[in-house]
């Protein structure tokens, strides 16, 4: 269509839908649309998915102009479709794929499985707050199945509140993001350290030193629960950790575990581009070797005193707390110059709860019910780089990237 033919001319031109459907094998493409070269067509739209070896293939085409050219043009699609096992259907109608509706979004979901019954669910909620799914996209089939949902009709707010409640009641993960380019755009990701980036509570690992570990344990618990001040308690568990010797710190950093997928998670979003930090209500004295160990781009935590080789009991510094993680959160975008809305925040306790609401996209990862109601989306299995379907990326990319990682980078 040329610049200044009519829109309304345009879309009400003779088109024909062409589908195919059967065993995939190459060459498939490639032969229709030889087969419709030869009536000087042009192509309006194409869409194709192949799900267990068996494809479906459907183009968008411009009516031929010569009389009983149609019929001939059937005839040929269809001798061609037979000579390779495959079914053919053409229907014809007029114009171009219906408009989209306003608003449009990407729905994540994560089962471990996903069920008919669930997925059937998610649906059914989409359309019933005005949606309508006009693409489905298989990211990952392990560890979970994920799969996205582009939706149109209906606003992102609206949406991620109905599927919120949906998923909770169904027991899979949803995550609704608004469409657009910045979907695909490289991010800021920073996340929680503390049962979040490691399966460990810190503070804890250093009580068991010290002999206190459940009296630390329960305060904590409280803590993360936003049943008490957080930094409060921060002062009352490290006045427990006072006299202990300053070589408890090694042995606290060998007992660190990674959460699994952590090093997937950080190894993909640092090849793709991303730049990734970690914010703690634990110390330094852990993260900054996390930040060494895995590549990261920033990092901040509290700072435990040392004096004369022992731990005073105290922490120095600004305490960074549950307004502290947010107000990090927006130093490191403003450092790596990225728009706060562009940024992904993933944490698990009521102290993360200022920076899961300030970043464009929260994620509560395996976190506290508080949390769970709170935060954008929330991701209840074990494995942290789910996290990536959730930014429209692939099992497929993950792997490309750890095949090229070599055995020795962990």
């Amino acid at each position: 269509m040329s610049a200044s033919q009519p829109r309304q001319t345009a879309d009400a031109a003779p088109t024909l839908l062409v589908k195919i459907f059967g065993k995939d094998r190459p060459g498939i493409t490639a032969g229709l649309f030889d087969t419709l070269a030869a009536y000087s067509l042009d192509v309006i739209d194409i869409e194709q998915v192949v799900t267990r070896g068996r494809i479906v293939l459907c183009a968008l085409v411009t009516s031929p102009e010569a009389g009983g050219a149609e019929g001939e043009l059937r005839a040929t699609v269809h001798s061609w479709a037979d000579s390779l096992k495959l079914q053919a259907e053409i229907i014809s109608g007029t114009g171009d794929n219906r408009p989209r509706g306003s608003g449009r979004s990407h729905v994540t979901v994560l089962g471990h499985p996903l069920s008919a019954e669930s997925t059937a669910a998610i649906a059914a909620r989409i359309t019933s707050t005005g949606g309508n799914i006009d693409r489905i996209f298989r990211l990952a089939k392990y560890p979970v199945t994920a799969v996205e949902f582009a939706v149109s009709g209906t606003e992102t707010e609206p949406l991620r509140t109905a599927l919120a409640t949906e998923a909770a009641e169904i027991g899979v993960d949803v995550a609704v993001v608004s469409a657009g380019l910045h979907h695909r755009a490289q991010r800021l990701v920073v996340m929680d350290v503390d049962s979040t980036l490691i399966q460990d509570e810190v503070i804890e690992l250093f009580a068991a030193h010290a002999g206190c570990e459940e009296q630390v344990a329960e305060v904590t618990a409280r803590a993360m629960a936003g049943e008490l001040d957080f930094e409060q308690s921060l002062h009352a568990r490290v006045a427990l950790l006072a006299g202990l010797d300053a070589s408890v710190v090694d042995k606290v950093r060998a007992e660190v575990r990674l959460t699994p997928g952590a090093r997937t998670l950080i190894r993909t979003l640092k090849r793709l581009g991303y730049q990734v930090g970690v914010v703690s209500g634990g110390f330094t004295q852990v993260t900054d070797a996390l930040k060494d160990q895995l590549g990261l781009d920033f990092a901040s935590a509290n700072t435990l005193e040392i004096v004369d080789g022992k731990l005073t009991g105290r922490v120095v510094g600004e305490i960074v707390d549950r307004a502290g993680k947010a107000r990090l959160l927006r130093r490191f975008a403003a450092e790596a110059g990225v728009p706060l809305s562009q940024t992904v925040a993933i944490g698990d306790g009521a102290n993360d709860l200022d920076m899961l609401n300030a970043a464009g996209l929260g994620v509560a990862f395996n976190a506290k019910p508080v949390v769970r109601r709170a935060a954008d989306t929330a991701v209840n299995v074990p494995f942290l780089d789910t996290v990536l379907y959730l930014l429209g990326i692939t099992r497929e990319e993950v792997e490309e990237v750890e095949a090229t990682e070599s055995p020795e980078s962990g």
